[in-house]
């Protein structure tokens, strides 16, 4: 027989430069790799966590897959915004970034192996919906989980509003949604957003004592088991995620999300008072700096 096709790979064969991964011991590590940014996601981490995943999933080797970041000051922390500024002049092409974001969390939460957050730092936005598509996660105690979307210009839908109901609860949920305060990781683990807090350098030991239990577990019916608790967040996934891209895609170009983009850049906090008037006195709030176009009906 030639050589077998649907195997894993050696690690280093990849070249991978925005993630680290590493395969050993039956645990493949994934590592988001730009600590200067506080591991924040850009296209590139997205297309280098497609593959890693699809070869974790593939390695027979590997019995469980563990997901953290580099250095001690965050897990990560969602979208790079440097990046996201493209997408205000071109949405279409945000549209394109969503869907490769969109296949990275279908891939995670399909590997067929039980997957594992550990949560090293401070963990925001899009990267708490990189923890909650974790099976199962492990946080350093003195680190924080937070939501930021209706405080910086957008909308977390994929996988926090769908997730965060059946993980949390439906109150909790809106109240880390709407209020987009941070819950320390002694809450979160009170509220099931994670499994364990322990003291960060207990953090290893502890990622070692749950990758003995998993292996220790059969293979088939460890995956037959995810297939089915999958169940009630690929219902919601899977009716939300498509019309979450679009809508995502068309309101890139709205006045809040440029308020948002710029009060990052210019490290200052939102204009909430100015934006809510505008809607109160009908100042053109669609339109940015109320600028309408000028045409006749």
């Amino acid at each position: 027989m030639g050589e077998r096709a649907f195997t894993g790979k050696a690690p280093d064969s990849f070249d991978f430069e925005a993630i680290i991964y590493e395969k050993n011991d039956g645990r493949a590590t994934i590592t988001f790799n730009r600590p200067q940014v506080l591991n924040a996601i850009n296209h590139q981490v997205l297309s280098e966590l497609n593959i890693a995943f699809k070869d974790a999933s593939w390695d027979d080797s590997v019995a469980v897959v563990i997901l953290t970041g580099s250095g001690e000051r965050a897990f990560c922390t969602g979208a790079d915004l440097k990046e996201q500024k493209q997408f205000l002049e071109r949405p279409r092409d945000y549209w394109k970034w969503m869907g490769d974001f969109i296949e990275c969390h279908e891939r995670l939460r399909n590997l067929g192996k039980p997957t594992v957050a550990r949560l090293n730092g401070i963990v925001v936005g899009g990267g708490n919906e990189f923890n909650m598509s974790c099976d199962l996660a492990l946080a350093a105690d003195d680190i924080y989980i937070r939501q930021v979307g209706t405080s910086h210009g957008s909308v977390a839908l994929a996988g926090a509003t769908q997730f965060l109901p059946l993980i949390v609860g439906d109150r909790r949920a809106r109240e880390i949604l709407l209020l987009n305060e941070e819950i320390p990781a002694p809450k979160a683990t009170e509220w099931g957003l994670i499994n364990w807090a322990v003291p960060r350098n207990e953090l290893d030991a502890k990622v070692d004592e749950l990758v003995d239990k998993l292996k220790a577990k059969l293979p088939e019916k460890t995956r037959y088991t995810k297939q089915q608790l999958n169940f009630w967040r690929d219902l919601s996934w899977h009716t939300t995620i498509g019309h979450g891209r679009d809508w995502l895609a068309i309101h890139n170009t709205s006045p809040e999300t440029w308020e948002g983009v710029r009060s990052f850049s210019e490290k200052r906090s939102a204009d909430y008072d100015e934006i809510r008037r505008r809607w109160a006195e009908d100042d053109a709030p669609e339109w940015p700096d109320g600028e309408k176009p000028e045409v006749d009906f």
